[in-house]
């Protein structure tokens, strides 16, 4: 059984903690990587991986970054540009509703995590992954739980993936304007639920979760 986690472990915002302790063992390029739309019901799932010079001072000048959804969507876009400013490189990639479906979320996910890390301009020496690990590279890793919350370098992804895929879905909302992907991004929300029950489904959909199969059946 696995153990609760323990949170007084999480600080008042995210620090560089966690990248301080590998910067000492002479590993200066950590990225943090994180996702955005897991639990939505359409679009892609996004990932964003993110470099951050291996100097303490960068915590101050990027005061203010938090977990994105404890963010407004107006901060989480300064902060994204601050991120983009600072960073030694950062990248953000996408695994498709086509892939989501096939794969199933999760690997789709880690799909979008790895597709993000290859597009780095600067290759990373270790990852701090937010709940998850990625097999498949060879970097040495650390999955943090709750990891958006104690890794700024993990927040910082988190704000890019967010921004970049709400950016998407209010740019696909011109091509399927009757389910205000504008609004909710994709989400469950009463306007989607409404959206879907008089218009069915769309391309966007993702067809193997369970509530999008239920319109299919009906």
């Amino acid at each position: 059984m696995r153990n609760k986690f323990d949170l007084t472990e999480i600080p008042q915002a995210p620090n560089l903690s966690f990248e301080q302790s590998l910067w000492l063992n002479n590993i200066h390029k950590v990225a943090g990587i994180d996702e955005a739309g897991r639990g939505a019901w359409a679009g892609p799932v996004f990932a964003a991986a993110v470099i951050l010079p291996c100097d303490s001072t960068i915590e101050s000048s990027l005061a203010g970054i938090r977990d994105s959804k404890q963010l407004s969507p107006q901060k989480r876009t300064q902060l994204a540009s601050l991120i983009k400013k600072y960073a030694l490189s950062y990248a953000v990639a996408q695994a498709d509703t086509r892939e989501i479906d096939v794969l199933g979320i999760l690997p789709a996910n880690r799909l979008a995590m790895m597709r993000a890390v290859v597009a780095l301009q600067c290759q990373a020496e270790h990852l701090l992954i937010d709940a998850l690990f990625l097999p498949d590279l060879e970097q040495s890793q650390t999955s943090l739980i709750k990891g958006d919350q104690r890794s700024l370098s993990i927040a910082a992804a988190s704000i890019l993936a967010k921004t970049e895929r709400d950016a998407w879905m209010i740019a696909v909302h011109d091509q399927f304007p009757a389910y205000r992907f504008d609004l909710h991004k994709g989400y469950g929300t009463k306007i989607h639920q409404t959206a879907l029950i008089h218009s069915g489904i769309c391309d966007l959909h993702r067809k193997t979760y369970k509530p999008i199969k239920d319109v299919i059946m009906k």
